[in-house]
């Protein structure tokens, strides 16, 4: 029998049409920007895209220089600051203190770093959930702020990275000498040779992913995206999301265009590569606002998700899990420590077996949604943080 739905309920569900699709999205975009770092046998490309054997392989690389890399991790980054704003507004919902919501707030970023230790350490995925714990510790400030404080913070830690991003990665270029990053695994790998070199390097990982990757700007435009519910109630701001869509994604394919030249029609110095590698990166955040703005827009015209809708958001509604497991299953098949098929194929393939990795992972949660199960990761950090059982998903 059905139950009506309240206006609260129907809130929560028009929110979860445009955040779970954009997080099931993001999902794949990730596991497609991971997959070349396992490919050991092939050449250096440009940055950390393999050098193309065929015309396959240049076409994924030029798809993602275009649209996946530096694009999807701000994404991930606009949608986790958007879920602190929510996960904080939901705790003051209940009667807690501003204070005691921050509280909570960090305690839930302190255990996505411990989760990320897990799996950069025992599982040995590439690992973000320790940089965006950290970067939840850094911003959970500025949930008590007013929304000037949340822009003029925003404003000035963006020109830091502005100013700062091009030079350190033209230096770094520089040092590398190569237009490409040297593969990150090699032939002789093992899994505890593997997991102690992690572990020896983990105090700084996250810290070193905030040095070089503007993280904290994407997070900060999704906590000001959520003060003004541009997701969560997206019909009323159609023509605001349609203007960001179409400003940040123009912004993202012009900062692409000059990567997209280099080592074959452009071949500057190392330091002028590495500037303009930092350029995509910072042009980046706008491709990965444009990424949540559009999904903003498909979520408030979606009136009946049909079956593909509701997979992709029963994906997002885990995604803690499926991240994890998406990544363990890029170790699984590419890695030396595993299947070693990273060592036998070239970055189309290994397009194409992270998509099938994804595409498993939104049968797994379509399963799990028409039986009413919630993703593993997604329970035990409820039950972490909240110390209860049964307190809402704040995924």
């Amino acid at each position: 029998m059905s139950v009506p739905l309240t206006n609260k309920t129907t809130e929560r569900k028009k929110r979860a049409v445009s955040l779970d699709l954009a997080r099931g999205a993001m999902l794949l975009l990730i596991v497609l920007a991971h997959a070349p770092l396992y490919l050991y046998n092939s050449e250096p490309g440009i940055m950390q895209r393999a050098e193309s054997l065929n015309f396959f392989d240049q076409v994924v690389n030029l798809f993602g220089m275009f649209f996946i890399d530096n694009r999807a991790r701000p994404m991930f980054a606009i949608l986790l600051g958007y879920g602190l704003v929510l996960a904080f507004n939901s705790q003051i919902s209940k009667g807690k203190s501003e204070r005691e919501a921050v509280k909570t707030i960090r305690r839930r970023s302190w255990y996505l770093i411990l989760f990320g230790i897990l799996l950069a350490v025992f599982i040995g995925g590439q690992d973000i959930l320790m940089a965006y714990g950290l970067a939840g510790l850094l911003v959970s400030w500025v949930l008590k702020r007013q929304i000037k404080t949340l822009i003029r913070t925003f404003t000035i830690i963006t020109f830091i990275y502005c100013v700062t991003t091009p030079i350190i990665w033209g230096f770094n270029m520089l040092e590398i000498g190569n237009y490409g990053f040297p593969p990150e695994v090699s032939a002789t790998d093992t899994y505890l040779v593997t997991l102690m070199g992690t572990l020896f390097s983990l105090p700084i990982i996250p810290l070193m992913i905030h040095l070089m990757f503007p993280i904290i700007p994407s997070v900060l435009i999704g906590m000001w995206m959520a003060r003004y519910q541009l997701l969560t109630k997206p019909e009323q701001h159609i023509r605001t999301l349609s203007l960001i869509s179409l400003i940040g994604l123009t912004v993202s394919l012009i900062g692409a265009f000059p990567l997209s030249f280099l080592g074959s029609v452009w071949h500057p110095s190392f330091f002028i590569a590495g500037l303009t590698y930092g350029l995509h990166m910072l042009t980046g955040i706008a491709g990965g606002l444009a990424y949540a703005a559009i999904f903003g827009i498909i979520g408030a015209m979606l009136k009946k998700p049909a079956l593909f809708s509701y997979s992709l958001m029963a994906l997002g509604k885990r995604s803690l899990t499926f991240y994890v497991w998406n990544e363990a299953m890029l170790v699984l098949f590419l890695s030396p420590v595993a299947l070693d098929i990273g060592g036998q194929v070239s970055n189309g393939i290994a397009a194409m077996i992270a998509v099938g990795i994804w595409f498993l992972s939104v049968v797994i949660a379509t399963l799990l949604e028409k039986n009413n199960l919630n993703g593993p990761l997604e329970i035990l950090l409820r039950r972490l943080v909240y110390k209860k059982k049964g307190i809402r998903n704040i995924l």
